[in-house]
């Protein structure tokens, strides 16, 4: 009877741990949506203290720590999520894009590469993958990825931009600049200086 009880409580126990954590995370991501990221860092700290494998927590805090432009801690948690969840392509995709800013070049497209391999990857995969092949110098690739990136997402701006950008580097100035006009009727800030210093 003991024993009953006491496996009882621990699971009990346990349910209130994994209660307390999705609040506390719940808030982390409060104030991560508020732009408050050092706060939201120490929240996810609390909740990792007790559950360091909690998925949500590693990853939204590694989220927090790019915002705080601390890459290699972000990295780290990325890593973490990784570890954990092998298959999710947030995860690759912010790896990806934590190594981009890094120019680990390599890097951001071997994660880039595994997230377009999972079935139903977003457009944005596609788009990061073009953006690391772009910058190691594997221009027909990048342009590849950029379209497959526009052809899943019509609405995507910033593949249209860099696609754009390729193309007049390329000597295709008149097809780049149709991709700069795009990406400016899509509201991509960047392409208005683009345009007017490529599409006179």
């Amino acid at each position: 009877m003991k024993v009953k009880n006491w496996v009882f409580a621990s699971l009990i126990g346990m349910m209130l741990m994994s209660s307390c954590s999705e609040n506390i995370s719940n808030k982390g991501d409060a104030l991560f949506s508020q732009k408050q990221y050092e706060e939201a860092v120490a929240e996810y700290d609390r909740v990792l203290k007790n559950n360091p494998k909690y998925f949500k927590g590693l990853y939204n805090r590694g989220r927090a720590y790019e915002e705080l432009g601390e890459f290699k801690k972000a990295e780290k948690d990325f890593l973490a999520a990784f570890a954990i969840d092998s298959k999710n392509t947030q995860v690759m995709m912010s790896l990806s894009n934590i190594y981009q800013k890094q120019k680990n070049h390599n890097s951001a497209l071997l994660y880039a590469d595994y997230a377009v391999q999972v079935p139903g990857a977003p457009a944005m995969a596609y788009f990061l993958k073009g953006r690391a092949l772009h910058q190691i110098g594997n221009t027909g690739e990048a342009m590849k990825e950029y379209s497959a990136a526009i052809q899943m997402d019509k609405n995507f701006g910033q593949a249209y931009y860099y696609r754009g950008m390729l193309k007049i580097a390329t000597d295709k100035k008149k097809s780049g600049c149709e991709d700069i006009k795009a990406a400016l009727k899509l509201d991509f800030k960047e392409a208005q200086m683009a345009l007017e210093k490529y599409c006179k």
